[in-house]
């Protein structure tokens, strides 16, 4: 699938322990893809949900250790923090500041980013091709939103804008990366003027996800029709905030893709084997329906 380089190839005679570490984590389709995608490439092994409170970060990072773990996946809200706990960066994973992906080699643990490639990579096979010159509207400036922005400044965009309830992170952000693209961080209260002149409204908070799945990140009426409108959320497969918007005219984009392909990103960290990223999909859509 990519040019990721693995920490070492795994054989398909040795099991090895995965895992995705979240709070919450019930709603994830990690275990299921992932389990999918061992069984699909020959390798003996498991893939858990670990449920773990911020309180007890530090102490699941050396459970990760101690227990063997080949390695994990990390969600909200445990992107930023968990980089403290680690070993090792990855350049990509520093520069943008969070990790969503943990390889243990031997009790050495380096974090690594496929949200943001996996993401990118996602929107443009499915909804906008073409980014260039282009004025995005990012909600949210957490781990995922990190990954997500730094992967778009290589697009060429004509502007992002960064929307975040504390406006100081947003503007943080902005000031951070103002050398790779025209970035400028927004308080929720600049937030309409914004969304109403975006030709891409990226959602990148929880704002939508089971079991709330009747919130919108933004008012209804601030979405321009005929915009593409993209939210990472993968549960429900289609937000409230992309029916409407689709309802409105809009090109949407929803989260599966991102998460399939960062998880096919991780996979190759992990195993140095090509990720079978179609029988992933298809086992995250049957877990929906079954």
């Amino acid at each position: 699938m990519s040019s990721i380089k693995p920490s070492r190839v795994i054989s398909n005679t040795g099991a090895i322990l995965l895992g995705v570490m979240g709070d919450p984590i019930v709603h994830s389709k990690s275990p299921v893809m992932h389990t999918a995608a061992l069984k699909a490439l020959g390798i003996a092994g498991n893939y858990v949900p670990l449920h773990v409170k911020p309180e007890g970060l530090e102490s699941a990072i050396q459970a990760v250790r101690s227990l063997g773990f080949r390695g994990v996946n990390v969600t909200i809200p445990h992107k930023v923090e968990v980089m403290k706990y680690l070993d090792n960066i990855d350049e990509g994973a520093a520069r943008v500041g969070a990790v969503n992906t943990i390889v243990n080699n031997d009790g050495v643990l380096t974090g690594y980013n496929t949200d943001g490639i996996g993401y990118v990579r996602s929107l443009k096979e499915e909804a906008c091709p073409k980014l260039q010159g282009l004025e995005i509207v990012v909600l949210g400036a957490g781990g995922a939103a990190r990954g997500i922005i730094h992967a778009l400044t290589a697009e060429q965009p004509g502007q992002i804008s960064v929307v975040n309830r504390t406006a100081s992170k947003a503007i943080e952000l902005a000031r951070e990366w103002s050398f790779l693209a025209d970035i400028r961080g927004l308080s929720e209260t600049e937030a309409k003027e914004a969304v109403r002149s975006a030709d891409v409204l990226i959602n990148t908070t929880s704002v939508g996800m089971h079991p709330h799945v009747n919130e919108l990140p933004v008012s209804e009426d601030w979405i321009p029709s005929g915009i593409v409108v993209s939210d990472l959320i993968y549960n429900p497969l289609k937000t409230k905030f992309l029916q409407i918007s689709a309802a409105r005219g809009c090109t949407t984009h929803g989260g599966l893709g991102m998460f399939v392909n960062q998880g096919a990103y991780a996979l190759e960290y992990w195993t140095g084997q090509a990720a079978p990223v179609e029988i992933m999909k298809e086992a995250v859509l049957h877990s929906f329906t079954s």
